[in-house]
């Protein structure tokens, strides 16, 4: 097999759900979900998970890193946690007299960072170079990290105790923004009789391998989008810049990751084309969190939302 081939439409839409088959077997009631953070692993992005305590937010995030076949390193944020704990640092060593490189925990394919924001933000800002250019820069030297690379983050609501805001250049580097909600009556009586999902965790398989993997976001790379679709993606992040109760828009980054989740959702339903359909249900899980209100109009989840499905309306949907 061509390692550096891309894949058919057939072929990578079978992977995707081989993952989300996967994935549900730990994971049950929260297909949308899933599907989402497949799409953005397809795509290639980080992925920020968001919830109460006690809502599977790592569960998944092991689920997903457990689903690919390559290494996986996790690092539980705490207050005390330093950046040399998550990058890595330089050592002296005595027998040779020799400084050699540490590498940490970024140095895998998945890095699970665990309740991200209870630890302060000289160590969330460790993770910047790392999430948005694959790389660590440390002592003068460069460290080029796997390839790929993907964060999958969990937090807490900032308003719960010991918690702190994320910057708005780091939330800016996550693709993706899920928030899971607890799961319903009958799933969460189902878990229950089973005593929880570490079980299905312990006995869940890679189904897809980090070579495969490259390929499949080289295949999401390749599907098409008209110039009529990007020129109203456009259109919606020069409203978010323009619009007064918005301090901060859309930033070019977040537009390339709208289209880039666009097209992976296009190729989860076996297409090589992006329709309108796919930037619409992909606009408010990549586009919502990096949304900086001015403060009478609120700060949350919710009120970000509200003010996002405004400025969609304003806005002519491609046919």
């Amino acid at each position: 097999m061509d390692q550096s081939k891309a894949l058919s439409v057939d072929e990578a839409q079978e992977s995707l759900q081989r993952v989300m088959q996967n994935i549900e077997g730990v994971i049950r009631g929260k297909r949308d979900a899933i599907e989402l953070v497949i799409c953005c692993l397809a795509a290639g992005g980080h992925i920020l998970l968001e919830d109460i305590p006690g809502t599977g937010k790592t569960m998944l995030a092991k689920s997903l890193a457990k689903s690919i076949d390559g290494k996986c390193g996790r690092v539980q944020f705490t207050p005390d946690l330093l950046p040399a704990d998550v990058l890595g640092s330089t050592v002296f060593n005595p027998t040779n007299g020799v400084f050699s490189f540490q590498p940490g925990p970024v140095f895998t394919n998945v890095l699970i960072a665990d309740e991200i924001n209870r630890a302060s933000a000289r160590t969330q800002s460790a993770l910047l170079e790392a999430m948005g250019e694959k790389q660590v820069s440390l002592d003068g030297k460069t460290h080029p990290l796997e390839n790929p690379f993907l964060c999958i983050a969990t937090q807490n609501p900032f308003d719960l105790q010991g918690t702190y805001q994320l910057p708005e250049a780091q939330l800016d580097r996550f693709m993706l923004q899920l928030n899971l909600g607890y799961v319903s009556q009958s799933e969460e009586l189902l878990l229950l009789k089973n005593g929880g999902a570490t079980r299905d965790l312990l006995q869940q398989k890679p189904v897809v391998t980090i070579d495969f993997l490259r390929r499949l976001q080289r295949t999401v790379e390749g599907v098409r989008i008209e110039e009529s679709i990007l020129l109203y993606v456009l259109e919606i992040a020069n409203l978010t810049r323009a619009a007064p109760q918005i301090r901060l828009g859309i930033s070019a980054r977040g537009a390339l990751h709208w289209v880039a989740m666009s097209k992976a959702h296009a190729l989860m339903h076996a297409r090589d084309y992006v329709i309108p359909d796919d930037v619409l249900k992909m606009s408010k899980p990549v586009l919502a969190h990096r949304l900086i209100l001015n403060t009478r109009a609120g700060d949350g989840s919710e009120a970000k939302i509200a003010v996002l499905t405004d400025l969609l309306k304003n806005a002519m949907l491609p046919r």
